[in-house]
């Protein structure tokens, strides 16, 4: 009973860890600016087939082996996969945002973003799925009936790794005590000599890059990709880190595994058409209980 409950749990940490990656990049652009991006779940589908066309070509390379293909494919999807998210900021969101347009519109239009995002890929590589191909040889490790591999801990090193890393970044360096102040006033930031939009452009670089690599390591774990793979747990990963209390770092990062451990002991004890029924009851009874998520809390308005 106890090593099923162990396997479980480590099922639910590696799951949880996609959760909360995508999560994070929800928390920091709603910190920031008070927006939901809502293409932040297609941003991770971007990131997993940016992984796959420059893991494919670096192997073509007989030069290099898997663990070096891997560890030229990360730094590289992370930054073209920022490179889309920062492009989204200038093209859609930041001509709103100078116009002083309402949120309303913003969020209409981080929808019709996603959904350029996915038709495009469609347009582009077809309905067909991809097969991600192997980067490295896995390697299973048996503690009695405990069976897990090095990925699945690598994939959960990683999402604490990233977390730890982003703390450091929002509470000890100036680019973090500027995403706090923007978060705070907005308004008052540029008479302080602060520049937002290069604040802004930094926040979206580092959440669709924690996307990308989320969607690198989600094709390695599970090898198939598709247009709209980035539609559902994107929107899982929004549950997550409302439910954590958006806009705190902390708050995402729990509630993605949060959520991951709820699903994977769903299914666990129950059929799987049940996964989602009681995730979400479950997720929904909590905000009920304390509607601004664990870590969030009420924002004041001065009037």
């Amino acid at each position: 009973m106890i090593e099923s409950f162990i396997q479980h749990l480590i099922n639910a940490l590696q799951w949880g860890s996609f959760y909360a990656l995508i999560a994070l990049g929800y928390t920091l652009v709603y910190g920031v600016l008070t927006l939901i991006n809502f293409a932040h779940g297609d941003i991770f589908m971007v990131g997993a087939y940016i992984a796959f066309f420059v893991a494919t070509f670096l192997l073509g390379l007989a030069s290099l082996s898997g663990w070096a293909v891997l560890a030229l494919t990360i730094p590289l999807t992370m930054i073209l996969t920022s490179l889309v998210g920062v492009s989204l900021e200038r093209v859609a969101y930041r001509p709103l945002r100078r116009k002083g347009a309402n949120r309303l519109y913003v969020v209409i239009t981080a929808l019709m973003c996603g959904l350029i995002l996915e038709h495009a890929n469609l347009a582009l590589f077809g309905a067909s799925r991809k097969a991600f191909p192997p980067l490295i040889e896995e390697t299973v490790y048996k503690i009695g009936d405990i069976a897990f591999t090095d990925l699945k801990l690598g994939v959960i090193a990683t999402a604490i790794s990233v977390f730890v890393f982003l703390h450091w970044i929002v509470t000890r360096t100036r680019i973090g005590m500027a995403m706090r102040a923007i978060s705070y006033d907005r308004f008052a930031v540029p008479l302080m000599g602060i520049p937002p939009d290069t604040i802004i452009v930094t926040t979206f670089a580092l959440g669709s890059g924690f996307a990308g690599l989320a969607g690198l390591l989600f094709a390695m774990s599970y090898p198939v990709l598709e247009p709209y793979m980035g539609a559902l747990i994107g929107w899982k990963a929004f549950i997550a880190a409302v439910v954590g209390g958006i806009g705190d770092i902390r708050g995402a990062f729990l509630g993605g595994f949060l959520l991951g451990a709820v699903e994977i002991l769903v299914v666990a004890f129950f059929p799987s058409s049940y996964r989602d029924l009681f995730a979400f009851t479950v997720l929904l009874a909590i905000l009920v209980w304390k509607p601004t998520g664990l870590f969030g809390v009420a924002r004041t308005t001065k009037i």
